[in-house]
């Protein structure tokens, strides 16, 4: 926990349009009881900038078109780094017994394109990798997966393919001795799963980014759209729709419902799960 001066404290207005103005930039909002959270994330950031003061640092983020790269860092910052291998299961089963087998079918000679879109420190596209490995996919198809976060430390993280125990609590164990090598308190995910992803940085809030890696056939974003107000969401799916080669598949997190929002998508059943279809 940060260390908070009375010069340090966090007035409401401040955190008003510094929140704001974060949201504009990145897509994560701060609820009025989350101001507290900001202030712990950022204070030391502001000190270490040389301010007293969280109205200072605003004016650095908005004005001061000299420091682009200071963005990087506050993603890095406010980003939610939770994650681990094997998160909600059930999506990984579905690509693999039911999306996969359908592209084998009618696509023999393409490449299946899957884009892990807020991929954190990476744990999800690996996941896919290994699976789709374990199951003999990639010996039969050609697959590319592409894996983006909008934060460049966990992406940097992703990169190392180094992990601690908190990443295998729902991994099975023969999956863990099968695709990994223990490196002190350390595992290390084997090179041949870790050079199948192609590792992008990318805000899904920017419009001239979002649409990077082109058109896929299946796009994880999961949990990250609990954090996100519904405006940033719906254009977040529109260009997510415009990517999506037909049949194209949208995985979200089990605890997010695109109801509300309005989009193109169908919500489809597969097998155990919910997946958003574009038909």
């Amino acid at each position: 926990m940060a260390f908070f001066s009375e010069n340090l404290a966090l007035p409401d207005n401040a955190f008003l349009i510094l929140r704001n103005l974060i949201m504009e930039r990145t897509g994560i909002y701060f609820e009025d009881d989350k101001k507290d959270m900001l202030a712990d994330k950022l204070s030391d950031r502001v000190i270490e900038k040389g301010f007293n003061s969280f109205i200072d640092y605003y004016y650095l983020l908005k004005y001061d078109k000299d420091n682009p790269d200071e963005w990087n860092t506050v993603l890095d910052l406010v980003t939610v780094k939770e994650t681990y291998f094997w998160r909600e299961a059930d999506h990984i089963e579905a690509l693999v017994k039911h999306i996969v087998p359908e592209f084998e079918t009618g696509n023999s000679n393409s490449v299946l394109r899957i884009w892990s879109a807020a991929c954190s420190t990476g744990e999800e596209p690996l996941s896919l990798v290994m699976a789709l490995d374990s199951a003999g996919w990639l010996k039969k198809i050609r697959v590319e997966l592409i894996a983006s976060d909008a934060s460049r430390m966990a992406l940097e993280k992703a990169r190392k393919g180094l992990f601690r125990e908190k990443s295998f609590k729902s991994l099975p164990e023969k999956m863990k001795k099968k695709y990994f090598v223990q490196e002190g308190a350390e595992w290390r995910i084997k090179s041949e799963i870790l050079d199948k992803v192609r590792w992008e940085q990318i805000n899904l809030v920017d419009d001239n980014q979002r649409s990077l890696p082109g058109n896929v056939n299946v796009i994880f974003c999961r949990n990250m759209f609990i954090y996100m107000k519904e405006d940033h969401i719906r254009r977040i799916l529109e260009g997510f729709y415009s990517q999506l080669l037909k049949p194209g598949y949208l995985f979200v997190g089990v605890s997010e419902s695109l109801f509300r929002i309005r989009n193109k998508f169908e919500l489809t059943e597969l097998d155990k799960t919910f997946v958003y279809k574009k038909e």
